[in-house]
């Protein structure tokens, strides 16, 4: 809702013997506050929303939210997102959560001159999510099953097998990236944001063999040559895995 103000300007004069009323209506429109996203610079899901956000020119008021602290589960958190995870957009009355569903969002809304980040075609945008859910169901997921027992639970579990379960997903994404530059085409799009986010943070302990995926490599250079790559990701991807590095071997020494 938004008020209106309404100016009269009244001018009486003499028309066929009648008065004229002159009335000059204006709309006084309040300034529309910023999208809040709630986020971490270690999350690489809030680094998928952070990117897609610069890509498209959008000013974000930023509430980071400490996960090692257990911040996203304090009762005013899991107030807003009974699912406790980050990120977490609020825009005006809505709330969004899940960075897919984020990236997505804010490219319809606010990326009007961005569309091909989230293509309106119905195939290509359905290419797009596939790619998404690739993210979501194994990128990722392969990520939390190495990382959060060792950050969270006191783990030292960083077996082979758990490493390559990893990597098959890097066979995965050189197939895509076999005759195109990016996951779904000759443009980039928020799957490639998604992705490169989730790959970047933990391609120190399941490292990516330059010989057997050279595309997935020639792909990582060109997402780090956008000018607010490293600012976004590239810093935040650097301490996960440092801090990830540091505590399996604090837990090592336990």
């Amino acid at each position: 809702m938004f008020a209106i103000q309404i100016a009269f300007a009244l001018r009486r004069g003499r028309s066929c013997g009648s008065s004229v009323f002159t009335f000059v209506v204006t709309e006084k429109y309040p300034t529309m506050s910023k999208p809040a996203l709630y986020y971490a610079t270690l999350s690489p899901p809030s680094r998928a929303v952070l990117l897609t956000a610069k890509a498209i020119g959008l000013d974000l008021e930023l509430r980071p939210i400490n996960l090692l602290k257990g911040e996203h589960l304090t009762p005013e958190f899991l107030k807003l997102n009974p699912q406790h995870t980050i990120p977490t957009l609020i825009d005006g009355e809505a709330t969004i959560i899940d960075s897919h569903a984020i990236c997505a969002y804010l490219v319809e809304k606010y990326g009007q001159k961005e569309q091909q980040l989230y293509p309106k075609d119905l195939v290509q945008r359905a290419n797009v999510d596939a790619r998404l859910h690739l993210d979501s169901g194994h990128l990722f997921a392969r990520l939390r099953i190495l990382y959060e027992p060792i950050l969270y639970y006191g783990s030292t579990d960083c077996s082979i097998d758990k490493i390559a379960y990893i990597q098959k997903c890097w066979e995965i994404l050189e197939g895509f990236l076999k005759d195109q530059p990016y996951l779904c085409g000759s443009d980039l799009t928020i799957a490639d944001f998604c992705a490169v986010a989730t790959v970047t943070s933990v391609n120190d302990a399941a490292p990516i063999d330059e010989f057997k995926f050279p595309k997935m490599h020639a792909w990582l250079k060109r997402l780090a040559e956008l000018p607010y790559y490293q600012e976004v990701n590239g810093d935040g991807a650097d301490e996960l895995k440092s801090i990830f590095k540091a505590k399996l071997a604090e837990n090592r020494g336990k």
